[in-house]
């Protein structure tokens, strides 16, 4: 964020952070592209298309959240939103805005302004809404970051301005920007999708005097971090997605100091570790192992601490062998992927069941 200064500079220099923290990740410049609107330019089409008065309010958000679904929808999908409502695949209709068709013209129009160039997509924004006092200082202000981005060395292929971008949240006062990963990854289908949006962000001059009463300019943005991650991994393939930490199972919840030892010990080896803390059962907390990609569980129910010892589960190898062993009574009499050690070798164990796999860090 960038708080005290007004757009268009600061916003050009947003934007460009915005890229190098994308690129910084690992994603390559060519694979994504950080698309930019302007708030006041919404709202010069707004005035122009009528819908600027206190009664159109429910019309203009509706518009609105029509706009946004062009991506998903298509523009005849838009269209429908803007008139009397669409029915999904489901079979439900969602109400629209009831526009007239000039109205959805200079809708759709504004929308697909969007030129080769920045400097093309801003004349084309001039025809449409260069009639209205708030679209003219929309457009300026695009016009000034695009030159200033230009300067930088950020052309249309980086940073462009797209007009049907529509940033949900009502604070943002002047540019607004998302960043959209372009490549594409598989989903659990084998089917082509694309990650789409993974940040965004914009300019709020107004948020800060809603809490102290005086007037501050602000911009910035945002990276949805968890988002980023799942199209890196899902990009580079499922064999490749890191491995998670050990988790020691809580059997018995009058020992969790126990638990919370063991991971402690493990964690000073250089090994990761974490103690179930939820409050399900055995087999709850070994899919929940699994869904953080847990190659080892270290087992220590009532008997184990009896006998003074541990169990460790190797989920790797166990992974590899339940693709190879179709007989449930040789895989319960084998069952090589888990065995017992005494407590005191806990970190020993782990540390060679990891070592066998070269796949597999132990740190």
């Amino acid at each position: 964020d960038v708080v005290g200064a007004p757009a268009p500079h600061a916003d050009a220099e947003i934007c460009a952070m915005f890229c190098a923290a994308i690129e910084a990740s690992g994603v390559a410049r060519e694979d994504f592209i950080i698309r930019v609107s302007d708030r006041q330019a919404m709202a010069g089409l707004l005035e122009v298309a009528g819908l600027a008065g206190d009664e159109c309010r429910e019309q203009r958000l509706i518009t609105l959240r029509a706009m946004d679904k062009l991506d998903r929808l298509g523009e005849e999908g838009v269209r429908y939103l803007l008139g009397m409502g669409r029915n999904d695949e489901s079979g439900d209709f969602t109400p629209g805005a009831k526009l007239t068709q000039t109205q959805a013209d200079i809708v759709m129009a504004f929308m697909a302004a969007t030129a080769g160039s920045n400097g093309d997509t801003c004349t084309a924004l001039q025809d449409i809404i260069g009639t209205s006092e708030a679209g003219r200082a929309g457009i300026e202000t695009l016009t000034q970051m695009a030159g200033t981005l230009e300067m930088l060395g950020f052309d249309e292929a980086r940073i462009k301005i797209d007009s049907s971008i529509v940033r949900g949240l009502d604070y943002y006062t002047g540019p607004v920007f998302e960043a959209d990963l372009t490549f594409e990854v598989l989903d659990e289908k084998d089917r082509p999708i694309q990650f789409g949006s993974i940040g965004g962000g914009g300019r709020y001059d107004d948020l800060v005097a809603r809490f102290k009463g005086i007037q501050v300019p602000a911009v910035g943005c945002s990276i949805g971090v968890s988002r980023l991650l799942a199209a890196l991994a899902a990009r580079a393939g499922a064999s490749e997605v890191p491995r998670g930490p050990v988790v020691v199972l809580a059997l018995e919840s009058d020992q969790m100091g126990c638990y919370q030892q063991m991971a402690a010990e493990l964690r000073a080896a250089d090994i990761r570790a974490e103690v179930y803390v939820g409050g399900s059962g055995m087999k709850a907390q070994m899919k929940y192992a699994d869904k953080r990609n847990a190659p080892v569980t270290v087992i220590c129910g009532e008997d184990e601490r009896r006998a003074g010892e541990v169990t460790i589960k190797d989920l790797i190898l166990g992974e590899q062998l339940s693709k190879q062993i179709t007989d449930n009574k040789q895989w319960r009499e084998d069952q090589p992927a888990q065995f017992v050690v005494k407590r005191d070798g806990l970190v020993k164990a782990v540390q060679e069941t990891l070592a066998r796999h070269s796949s597999v860090s132990p740190a």
